[in-house]
């Protein structure tokens, strides 16, 4: 069993690398669906039990946007995106900066794009790397609070809640004003985090 306290600096930095070669396919696949420049940088990366380090990135009582994606494949588990409220509708913006009808719609739709792929760049990396296939599904979305979304996630991902790799992401949009935030959480299957570990011959 991988304790995820006890990674070894070796470790983190084959998954950090992973996750800034999956940004920077996003910010091309981002930038095409645009027709405008954007840069994806990962500022941080978080391991360590998933109560723990959602509650290091945002407030139990703050709302968030999340994204949840299934993946299959010779790797299994799930991703998590979750997006502060405020920069969802943010990012929405500039993604859709003409009034539309059906705008929440709209909204759910891009934003599930976004996700898509960002989780797919993030994964495809990780798949090239390892040697390995990985399959997404259809991503589905929650607006609540992070306390309620906490509770769901635990009760349904169970034992594989005790170890997460999140990487804080931020989307650069250059002249737009402030990078906007997002957090993407991978939450392998136990035997898909041996696996990974194992093929980067980094397991201990």
């Amino acid at each position: 069993m991988i304790d995820a306290k006890r990674l070894t600096p070796e470790q983190l930095d084959a998954l950090r690398e992973v996750a800034n070669i999956g940004s920077g396919h996003a910010a091309t696949s981002l930038s095409q669906l645009m027709g405008k420049k954007v840069m994806v940088r990962v500022p941080k990366i978080l391991t360590g039990p998933l109560e723990e380090v959602i509650l290091k990135i945002a407030d139990p009582n703050d709302v968030v946007v999340s994204v949840l994606l299934y993946f299959l494949g010779d790797l299994t588990g799930r991703t998590l995106l979750l997006y502060p409220f405020e920069e969802a509708q943010e990012l929405t913006t500039l993604l859709m900066p003409t009034v539309q009808d059906n705008v929440t719609e709209v909204q759910e739709s891009l934003l599930k794009e976004v996700s898509n792929i960002l989780s797919c760049s993030y994964m495809n990396s990780l798949g090239e790397l390892l040697g390995l296939l990985i399959l997404p599904s259809v991503p589905g979305m929650i607006v609540d609070m992070v306390g309620a979304v906490l509770s769901s996630v635990v009760l349904e991902f169970g034992r594989e809640k005790d170890f997460i790799f999140c990487v804080e992401t931020e989307f650069d949009f250059g002249d737009a004003g402030k990078p906007l935030s997002a957090f993407f959480l991978l939450l392998p299957d136990t035997t898909s985090l041996e696996a990974i570990l194992k093929k980067l011959n980094l397991e201990k």
